[in-house]
């Protein structure tokens, strides 16, 4: 018989072969970094002017960046650094090249289904490359301990302290000690102070907020990272309610991210795990819009369906449950999403069986189905199976043919994103929500 015990002594053995593992099958000295970009990409997909007429600016300034010519001697190749110094510095017929940004703190998006395959990760990353290469400024939030985000970002080494667990145990120190001072005599608090938690809570609970925000490949692009060692959150997390039962488990990444500065990104996106637990509905109480993603078969709809009904009866349990609670802490319930869309992905324009289910989605949810699909392609097979987004892709490596189509699919799915952040940032400026 075996018990926990024999788990724990696999995982130390695991843990003492780590890193030879990783040595093993990655080559240290090898860092992701993002490519450059083709004066035909920046025209054509990004600034929207005939290449000629780019060069032609580039040709009256020499001290706008010039880019690199490479092998072939034909074409000048940007950086993401230069792509957005152009941005700031050209106007081409009195308009400007930066993206619109209504005033106020960044939008919150979060990516979620408990439905795993339906390809949430490749949508948190395509969005946020593609408003990256739009000119906004993304953190995103890896909720998933499979951490698959992170790694398509670049990073490898992350400590569980670093994660969305250990801004959990940050925001248990805060409220326990917010809680204990709102008491007139603290000695009559029923619930405990930061400094009677574990300690291994309280060392993390100790850092500052930024902190938890590592940079990535992208240049304007940062990530709270996940590690598989993160994946004892929920287990954790249901021990610290038991500890203190006066704290507002599901509030503290909104609290987290209330304490960034207003103008440090635009655009803030998460990417959430296959199950509600506490770091979902985290997620949730901290976006402002919910994108759920789910491919186009038969049983994508049932767990898409499922997972609506779950979500929703368990933040109506939160809103029953921890009206004053949540109040004290200053979170509003019931909470409410500026909007919610449901992304079709992996969908084949000319399959039947695809093309029903989307009328099946569309005949329920009617305009809530985002109009522009995921098309699978080539290019975003390999994007799941390499963990490089079409946006990091080489054209020059398949035909540009099957990369533009690739990319034209995931433009048009986040034009429709970026209509859809903008009317709802708008509107929540006009309400006083933001």
């Amino acid at each position: 018989m075996r018990d926990h015990s024999d788990l724990q002594d696999m995982n130390a053995r695991s843990l003492a072969q780590q890193a030879s593992v990783r040595r093993a099958t990655f080559d240290p000295g090898i860092v992701k970094a993002l490519r450059p970009f083709s004066i035909w990409e920046i025209s054509q997909f990004m600034f929207d002017i005939p290449p000629d007429t780019l060069r032609k600016k580039l040709a009256e300034d020499p001290a706008l960046p010039q880019g690199e010519t490479q092998d072939d001697g034909r074409q000048r190749w940007f950086s993401l650094k230069e792509i957005n110094e152009l941005r700031r510095r050209l106007r081409f017929r009195g308009k400007t090249l930066l993206p619109r940004r209504p005033d106020g703190r960044a939008i919150r998006v979060a990516v979620s289904n408990f439905k795993g395959g339906v390809g949430k990760t490749v949508v948190a990353q395509h969005l946020a490359n593609a408003a990256a290469l739009d000119g906004y400024r993304v953190l995103c939030i890896d909720f998933d301990p499979q951490a698959t985000l992170t790694h398509s970002m670049g990073l490898v080494e992350v400590k569980e302290g670093n994660t969305v667990w250990g801004i959990m145990c940050r925001d248990l120190c805060h409220e326990a000690d917010r809680i204990m001072n709102s008491y007139d005599l603290p000695e009559e608090c029923p619930y405990p102070a930061s400094d009677e938690l574990p300690e291994d809570v309280q060392s993390i609970g100790a850092q500052r907020t930024q902190d938890f925000i590592q940079p990535t490949c992208w240049p304007t692009i940062d990530i709270i990272p996940s590690c598989a060692n993160a994946a004892f959150v929920e287990f954790a997390s249901a021990q610290y309610r038991a500890l203190h039962k006066a704290w507002s488990f599901f509030g503290c990444v909104a609290r987290y991210l209330d304490e960034l500065p207003d103008d440090q990104y635009d655009v803030i996106i998460f990417d959430c795990p296959p199950a509600i637990g506490y770091q979902s509905l985290n997620a949730a109480f901290a976006a402002d819009i919910l994108y759920i993603p789910s491919g186009p078969g038969y049983w994508e709809y049932d767990s898409t369906t499922s997972y609506l009904g779950q979500l929703g009866d368990a933040m109506e349990d939160i809103s029953d449950g921890f009206g004053k609670l949540a109040a004290d802490a200053g979170i509003t319930l019931p909470k409410r999403f500026m909007d919610i869309r449901i992304l079709m992905t992996r969908f084949e324009t000319n399959n039947p069986l695809h093309t029903a289910m989307m009328d099946a989605f569309r005949n329920v949810f009617g305009a809530d189905v985002c109009q522009n699909p995921i098309e699978m392609t080539r290019a975003v097979e390999q994007s799941g199976r390499f963990q490089m987004s079409v946006y990091e892709q080489d054209y020059r490596q398949m035909t540009r043919e099957t990369w533009k189509r690739a990319r034209q699919s995931f433009d048009r799915s986040y034009e429709e994103f970026r209509a859809t952040m903008l009317n709802a940032w708008d509107r929540a400026i006009e309400t006083g929500e933001m």
